[in-house]
């Protein structure tokens, strides 16, 4: 069954963005699409609070979300182009590289990531290439280029 799209204007609820992920706490990452151009790009919010269980120990002092983490998130953003293409074969994408990814600035707790990925290329149906960045208060705070693999 394809997942339909909660309203006229293309956003996605936690619920439907679990419909289409795989993704389970502590690794859904993504509250809410607010844009989404199915095969193309889309937008999604990310908020990042104090309770998550990564805070206990990056760090104790001063928390930090982790850069992996919010290149996961940015992936996860990906993975909501790939799976509303029809024209791909169904099944689990994984990373297959990372590239040109730079952190600028840290993400804190309060802070909500405006995560925007756009397909950049797909190749024989399993592997594909999205550009992605994180914002937060409207100051990129990550960039980088996300290729993925179809696994067997």
């Amino acid at each position: 069954m394809e997942q339909q799209l909660s309203t006229e204007n293309n956003q996605l609820s936690s619920e439907e963005i679990l419909g289409l992920l795989p993704h389970r706490f502590p690794f859904a990452l993504i509250d809410r699409v607010i844009e989404h151009v199915p095969g193309k790009k889309a937008v999604a919010l990310k908020n990042v609070t104090i309770n998550e269980p990564q805070f206990q120990g990056h760090f104790p002092e001063r928390p930090l979300m982790p850069g992996v983490l919010i290149v996961e998130a940015m992936a996860q953003v990906g993975g909501i182009i790939v799976t509303q293409m029809p024209e791909l074969p169904k099944g689990l994408f994984v990373f297959a590289g990372i590239n040109n990814v730079k952190f600028r600035r840290p993400v804190v707790p309060g802070d909500q990531l405006v995560i925007t990925c756009e397909l950049l290329s797909i190749k024989r149906q399993r592997f594909g290439k999205v550009k992605g960045e994180a914002h937060v208060d409207g100051k990129l705070v990550c960039s980088g280029e996300l290729m993925f693999s179809l696994v067997d």
